[in-house]
């Protein structure tokens, strides 16, 4: 699967504006090569650089098969139109942005994976480990983008 944003290529630098030192937003992202016997998805944002270790951005689950876009700054609701979304480790629902100590810039992975069932039947709200534990032996098929921000 290929996941791209036209906010940033892989490996590149994320605009500010899609950082807690900007307006926080989430970039539009796009997906595709996924299996024809995909029937939703799930998007998953991370840090792996995070000083305590992976700190989870955004969980967006129970995305439908025939959607493959998600748009820049998608609402911070626990449901939209039937996408759910999960609690941050902000501890917040929806998009929270790169938000790194000053230092070393950090990776942000940006994880789709193709789910064979067209919900993990989980409520608006979840945690990250609710949502891997129901995608287990559920994914298809998987792929991300690496963006990379600094303060």
């Amino acid at each position: 699967m290929i996941i791209k944003s036209s906010a940033f290529e892989e490996g590149e630098h994320i605009p500010v504006n899609f950082t807690c030192d900007g307006s926080d937003i989430s970039p539009d992202l796009r997906w595709s090569d996924y299996p024809p016997e995909t029937q939703s998805f799930v998007i998953i944002m991370d840090d792996p650089d995070a000083p305590l270790g992976t700190f989870t951005h955004w969980i967006v689950y129970d995305i439908p098969q025939t959607m493959n876009y998600l748009p820049e700054g998608f609402p911070k609701l626990p449901e939209v139109d039937g996408i759910k979304q999960g609690v941050n480790d902000f501890g917040r629902i929806g998009y929270g942005g790169p938000c790194p100590p000053i230092g070393k810039p950090h990776r942000y992975f940006f994880k789709i994976f193709a789910i064979d069932q067209p919900s993990l039947g989980l409520p608006a709200g979840a945690s990250r480990q609710e949502v891997e534990m129901i995608m287990t032996g559920k994914v298809i098929d998987e792929g991300y983008l690496v963006g990379i921000y600094g303060r």
